[in-house]
């Protein structure tokens, strides 16, 4: 699946994209995208070969002047209730997206969020799109809300990504938004 915007190619990522992915995730901007730090080009190159075969749900945001990947966003159906039998919709969807810093403030990532936003309801048949996103950042927390997203609730010291100097958990205050199908404009 490709998604196109004015800009930008939401495409399935490749191998050759080990570089540009590097570039974003030895140093992740914000704690909650710690897991995915790679501390070298090698580990980029493996984790291409896994990412490969994402091709429904998980995308590099790519330039199109360019080519270059710029970021990711990904969302995977989920029934949006925790204890929901096997038999429940999987019509909710969490999406987590990340911008290589470089790249921020030019509205790359509205476009993409937008765009896939879109994708997921109108084909992929998502009912419920919500994001988390942690108190301290800002430019994610306006993302959400230029989406058109509300703010459902603060949830105090709701996870811990990464640990205090004294090797304790450091839990984060996080922002929960969500926006319905029928809100989507």
């Amino acid at each position: 699946m490709i998604i196109e915007t004015e800009r930008l190619i939401l495409r399935p990522f490749l191998e050759s994209d080990a570089e540009d992915v590097y570039e974003y995730l030895h140093e992740p901007a914000v704690n909650c995208f710690a897991s995915m730090k790679l501390n070298t080009l090698e580990d980029a190159r493996a984790e291409m070969k896994k990412r490969i075969g994402e091709t429904e749900f998980f995308f590099a945001i790519v330039l199109k002047e360019s080519g270059k990947v710029i970021g990711e966003i990904d969302a995977y159906p989920e029934a949006g209730e925790p204890h929901a039998g096997s038999d429940a919709s999987h019509d909710t969807f969490s999406p987590c997206w990340m911008l290589n810093l470089k790249y921020t403030g030019k509205g790359y990532a509205y476009e993409a969020a937008h765009a896939f936003f879109d994708y997921l309801f109108k084909d992929k048949g998502a009912r419920r799109i919500y994001a988390y996103t942690e108190d301290y950042n800002t430019s994610s927390q306006h993302l959400c809300e230029k989406l058109g997203m509300r703010r459902e609730g603060l949830f105090k010291e709701f996870i811990s990504f990464i640990n205090n100097s004294d090797g304790s958990p450091r839990y984060e205050n996080t922002y929960q938004y969500a926006i319905l199908k029928k809100e989507w404009h």
